[in-house]
């Protein structure tokens, strides 16, 4: 058996992904062609299209990343699964008699998320495809207030609508104040990746939150983190969801369960 998928997304050179596919694949004695489909200096990229030419080429699917987790949801239409079909993200798509749409940052996300413990007010920046699965997760989570900030004040409006109670929207003037009474920060931009240095987050506003998380995950050592580190919050790195996020993605891709205590150690050798 030979698993063939791919990443499709802007600026994915530096992905663990294919590596952590390639550990599971051989504990289970599959073999692995992954491609890699880097957008970002792809001028007017047919997402549609491409997904399609690929299940001509005999693909078991293919994962998806920013900016085009929403794109996949739309693609897979009532293929979702069911967990997830209420999200309008999807990261990973299944090909085969049905196509099948998933969201591994969802599930992923709900385990890295059950180490905290505190369900206090949270404020997310951020509105694009991985907010909506953890926003999501952690309104499932029950935390009590959700305060979503994005640059585009349509597109948080949006996603507090989706979500739902209690996630709500806040205009980029009330986001000093929300981050000044969190328990919880969570950056959903691709700030803090290589390409876009920076923090969603001002450092002089950090102390006195619970936790703190960043999706991005190369590097782990965002500038977010290391601000909430130094002002003592516990932090949860975009690794942390990573980890759960590959070997979910390798079920879905496959049908095989994986036992995480024992893969952790093998991919913990992938930690940016």
């Amino acid at each position: 058996m030979t698993l063939r998928a791919g990443l499709i997304g802007d600026h994915i050179s530096r992905t663990r992904l294919p590596a952590a596919l390639e550990i599971m694949c051989g504990a289970h004695g599959i073999g692995l062609e992954f491609e890699l489909i880097d957008t970002a200096h792809v001028k007017r990229f047919d997402f549609d299209a491409t997904v399609h030419g690929l299940t001509s080429r005999g693909w078991s699917g293919v994962t998806v990343t920013h900016p085009y987790k929403t794109n996949a949801a739309r693609y897979a239409e009532e293929g979702m699964h069911p967990e997830v079909a209420h999200l309008g993200a999807c990261n990973t798509l299944v090909f085969g008699e049905y196509l099948i749409g998933y969201n591994t940052d969802f599930t992923g996300f709900l385990a890295a998320f059950a180490q905290i413990e505190d369900r206090g007010p949270v404020v997310m920046v951020g509105a694009g495809g991985v907010a909506r699965s953890i926003g999501a997760a952690l309104v499932r989570e029950g935390v009590r207030d959700l305060a979503i900030s994005d640059k585009d004040s349509l597109r948080a409006e949006d996603l507090a609508f989706s979500i739902g109670p209690p996630a709500r929207a806040i205009p980029s003037r009330a986001l000093r104040e929300a981050v000044r009474g969190a328990s919880g920060l969570v950056n959903a931009t691709p700030l803090g990746m290589v390409e876009y240095p920076g923090s969603a987050f001002e450092a002089g506003l950090l102390g006195g939150q619970v936790w703190a998380f960043d999706a991005v995950y190369t590097p782990t050592d965002t500038q977010f983190l290391k601000d909430a580190a130094a002002a003592g919050l516990h932090c949860l790195t975009g690794f942390d969801l990573f980890r759960h996020m590959a070997i979910r993605s390798f079920a879905a891709y496959t049908g095989i369960d994986v036992d995480a205590d024992a893969i952790f150690p093998k991919l913990e050798a992938l930690r940016p």
